[in-house]
């Protein structure tokens, strides 16, 4: 059975990361990280749709792992699910083929389940309904009894869902033409194509099976969701040290860690698992990091906290704190910024996104930044601020609100100057406070 991997998206609601299929999560992109779950799960003839923003990308991706990797281009974004369905219809023909969307982290039982029920089966699809103990805004599968989906219905109002089956995609379909045929003349106003294409076959009397879903499951829409990626990617991994990281004796390594090749920890330094660690980078001398991802050839200054957060490649620290924050490539920060993760009521952060207020369901939330950045020395951030790619953040500011790409920030700063009328050198402190004005 071929694999339809979509991974076209724009990562808009991502900015301002780029792509999140290539965010390195333990040293590889996630899209590698998905195709090894498909290739454990004994799928490997994979066909991704890609854009053109980063096809040359997916081209070479799933080499090294002995699987069949072809890519397609979808040319016209806007037509989302559908459109990049369609882009591969001459690519697998009246085969078998599951869909899933490149962004959709599960668990290979994922694939397992809906896989077997397939081979047992004799509908023509089936979709993976993911169990929900709480309401999620999303298309809820509602169902007959013997588990044959009669409709799906997108974003019920609470309290009012069909039942606790939420439509993901990792779905099956049998004759992967018959989908074809129905996409091709769905009509909506909306870029819900694919959906109403499935509701057309339902109503049609295809047969279609609700599989059950009661696993791990992120979608990575927004940058908040890296974290809770790279801890399900952490616990599935095996964690390693690899024999030429150099730790020193009085530095501090506990919990599960993964060490990559030329690490140095230095005396003092503590980490604290889950922390990842690429190859070549440095944790200085009472520097402390707990429940990261380090990129390659990062610099983990004298005295920086990095706690709880996503660090890409070559970033550079020093005396800095870093929380719930998600940090692009090459960035640098000047001794003394730090990045404030909670509100002052200790309330739910929001960011903006496309110029919108968007509640991010958390409390404590850092910063996002792109690449190749510099901060200045003694900056603040504010919770959920996102710096944009390209950018030089002056020394000593205070950041409350999102800067675009390619900015250099500075502030003014006005000093008061007077002559001074104390003689240092013969007063005590408490004499020098009375005259100190």
């Amino acid at each position: 059975m071929k694999v339809l991997l979509l991974g076209a998206g724009r990562s808009k609601r991502m900015k301002p990361i780029t792509d999140k299929n290539f965010l390195n999560f333990l040293g590889k992109p996630l899209i590698e990280h998905q195709l090894e779950l498909l290739k454990n799960a004994g799928l490997d003839e994979v066909v991704i749709v890609g854009g053109k923003h980063n096809l040359e990308k997916f081209v070479l991706c799933g080499k090294d792992l002995g699987m069949d990797v072809s890519v397609v281009e979808q040319k016209d974004l806007d037509t989302g699910m559908c459109g990049a369905v369609l882009a591969a219809k001459n690519k697998i023909g009246s085969e078998p083929v599951l869909i899933f969307s490149s962004n959709d982290v599960v668990e290979k039982s994922a694939f397992e389940s809906v896989l077997e029920a397939f081979e047992k089966g004799d509908a023509e699809g089936y979709l993976l309904g993911k169990v929900v103990h709480e309401y999620f805004p999303g298309g809820y599968l509602e169902i007959s009894d013997d588990g044959f989906i009669k409709n799906i219905i997108e974003k019920p109002e609470k309290g009012k869902e069909p039942s606790n089956l939420v439509n993901l995609v990792v779905h099956v379909h049998r004759d992967f033409s018959k989908l074809v045929s129905y996409l091709e003349q769905a009509k909506s106003d909306s870029d819900d194509l694919y959906e109403v294409a499935l509701g057309n076959m339902i109503k049609d009397g295809v047969k279609m099976k609700a599989v059950k879903y009661d696993g791990f499951w992120q979608p990575i829409k927004f940058p908040w969701h890296v974290n809770k990626v790279f801890k399900f990617l952490f616990d599935n991994a095996k964690k390693t040290i690899s024999k030429s990281a150099q730790i020193s004796k009085n530095a501090v390594v506990k919990g599960d860690v993964i060490i990559g090749e030329n690490v140095k920890i230095l005396e003092g330094a503590v980490v604290n698992g889950p922390v990842y660690i690429g190859d070549d980078s440095v944790i200085a001398t009472n520097a402390l990091v707990r429940e990261s991802n380090i990129g390659k050839n990062c610099v983990i200054g004298f005295s920086t906290e990095v706690a709880r957060s996503f660090l890409g490649d070559n970033v550079w620290t020093h005396s800095n704190y870093i929380g719930d924050s998600v940090i692009g490539n090459n960035v640098s920060f000047g001794a003394g910024t730090a990045t404030g993760n909670l509100r002052l009521d200790e309330g739910e952060i929001s960011s903006i996104t496309d110029d919108e207020k968007t509640p991010t369901g958390e409390n404590k939330l850092g910063i996002i930044t792109g690449d190749n950045i510099r901060v200045g020395i003694n900056n603040s951030f504010m919770p959920g601020v996102k710096i944009g790619s390209d950018s030089f953040i002056g020394a000593g500011l205070v950041i409350p609100e999102n800067i675009p790409e390619k900015s250099f920030v500075r502030g003014e700063v006005t000093l008061k100057i007077s002559e001074n009328n104390v003689d240092i050198s013969k007063m005590s402190r408490d004499e020098m406070k009375k005259k100190i004005k």
